[in-house]
């Protein structure tokens, strides 16, 4: 299949803002530009509430929004972790998609603003973000959320982390999640798969692109070989949270999420996977551009219910 018709479009009109490539510019330039991103255009979905708090984290205060569908006071959660490349982004960006699924999922969202490299590398994005799902879980019965159906999820860099905080969560048999949500995840640093050259160049993010992210997460050559760095390299991936593995067509990071999948898979848990035909990544926060990322918020709902025998 080809790209969509409206992705197609999307990507001309992104094309003619003429952005800098990432390594032509600094940071704040592209931080600058991110409050160009479609998603903000969006309207806001009536939703039963969105708290703005602050918790405490390893090295910093963390900026959180909690969204919640009902008044019911036992529901699951989801601790969202976002995307950006681990260096970009902010939650405004993720509000109109985080109030759809979770008034389609009937779950709380909480969703962290978590420090960013290069000024914050690896581990502080990822220990912001276990922080964040400890805080969740150890405040459930504040929160009004089931403890005992809490998970974990994020797109791209979000992917990442959400898979390396499930890692850590088993590992250290802290919290038992629920469910893991890993949409278009970047879990191998390598890129050594063929959808990296495939979907190199040309349909939004590029391989060269991630690669850039890359480096400004890992500073230290001796996290390429931490697992809670890069989730691919994990030697276990058993007894981690069902997952939920999702993925664009025209995508880099395409089999990225699909070989992740098969190694969830081969270790003994349960997971799906489920490819978007004619997408790219980004398809989450595309809600006004194509219908599909209603589909995505709609699958998502309906296999985490699944999952918790909510359905």
């Amino acid at each position: 299949m080809t790209l969509k018709p409206e992705i197609t479009k999307y990507l001309s009109d992104r094309a003619l803002l003429k952005l800098p490539q990432l390594w032509e510019a600094p940071v704040s330039v592209h931080r600058a530009n991110s409050h160009l991103n479609v998603a903000l255009q969006q309207p806001l979905t009536d939703i039963y509430s969105v708290k703005h708090k602050s918790i405490p984290g390893p090295t910093s205060n963390l900026p959180i929004r909690i969204y919640r569908p009902n008044e019911a006071t036992d529901l699951p959660a989801l601790v969202f972790f976002h995307g950006g490349g681990w260096v970009l982004n902010f939650l405004d960006i993720y509000e109109p998609a985080l109030r759809k699924l979770s008034n389609l999922g009937k779950f709380v969202i909480i969703a962290v603003d978590y420090q960013k490299a290069p000024e914050h590398p690896f581990p502080i994005p990822f220990d912001d973000c276990f922080a964040t799902l400890k805080w969740v879980s150890d405040n459930a019965t504040e929160l009004g959320i089931d403890k005992s159906s809490i998970g974990v999820g994020g797109d791209s860099a979000g992917g990442n982390l959400a898979s390396a905080v499930a890692l850590k969560a088993r590992d250290e048999k802290s919290i038992e999640l629920a469910f893991q949500i890993l949409i278009y995840p970047c879990n191998n640093n390598l890129m050594d798969y063929q959808s990296a050259i495939d979907n190199g160049e040309g349909f939004g993010l590029t391989t060269k692109s991630m690669q850039w992210f890359w480096q400004q997460y890992l500073q230290d050559k001796q996290d390429h070989t931490n697992s809670y760095a890069v989730p691919a390299i994990a030697s276990d991936f058993s007894k981690l949270a069902p997952a939920i593995v999702l993925a664009s067509q025209f995508d880099p990071l395409t089999d990225d999420a699909k070989i992740y999948y098969q190694k969830l898979l081969s270790a003994g848990v349960a997971a799906i996977y489920k490819e978007y035909p004619g997408q790219i990544h980004g398809l989450f926060n595309l809600g006004g551009v194509t219908a599909d990322a209603d589909l995505m918020y709609s699958d998502i709902a309906t296999e985490v219910n699944a999952l918790l025998g909510r359905n």
